[in-house]
């Protein structure tokens, strides 16, 4: 597997921010925009970035929010975006404490089943660790096999299956 770096979203990556925006748009998944804050309804790629770095900042945080770091996953070899993934600062929320977790994250439609989700997590955690938190929620829905390979790869324990609106949703807890 290609070597993956995580970044905070810069104005230099703009132009494939866009294109994996089409291309989150043009996939038929069910969780479209998974770990991707805003980046559905935003009007162009600048102003995802600058929403991204006003929602790090626990000062700047709406109520009923939480802060969180939203990072793009760039593959080294080509300098290009393979995915996006979020860290939650926490959990202390009714809906990021029952099913969101800590991280969400989306793999680009044309670069899966290359390994990536895994070791995206897998340096997030290291974000984490930086942050404190020792303890990570990550869940997937029951029939989401590849997203639960990927948790378990990274050393998750599952809790428990919960339901969450028709959909039944597994949680799993990795120690940072």
């Amino acid at each position: 597997m290609d070597e993956l770096i995580l970044m905070e979203p810069t104005e230099e990556y703009a132009e494939d921010i866009w294109k994996l925006r089409q291309e989150i748009l043009d996939s038929d998944d069910n969780d479209k925009f998974a770990g991707c804050g805003c980046l559905r309804t935003c009007s162009s790629a600048q102003e995802w970035i600058d929403a991204v770095r006003i929602g790090s900042n626990a000062n700047n945080i709406p109520e009923g929010k939480v802060p969180s770091n939203i990072y793009i996953a760039v593959r080294k070899r080509d300098n290009r975006i393979v995915g996006v993934i979020d860290l939650r600062h926490h959990i202390n929320h009714p809906i990021l404490g029952t099913w969101g977790g800590h991280i969400g994250y989306y793999v680009r439609p044309t670069e899966r089943k290359k390994g990536y989700a895994s070791e995206m997590i897998r340096l997030n955690l290291l974000n984490a660790k930086q942050r404190g938190i020792d303890k990570v929620l990550v869940t997937c829905d029951a029939d989401n096999i590849g997203s639960e390979k990927t948790i378990l790869a990274n050393g998750g324990v599952f809790e428990k299956e919960i339901l969450v609106d028709d959909c039944i949703m597994k949680r799993y807890w990795i120690t940072v």
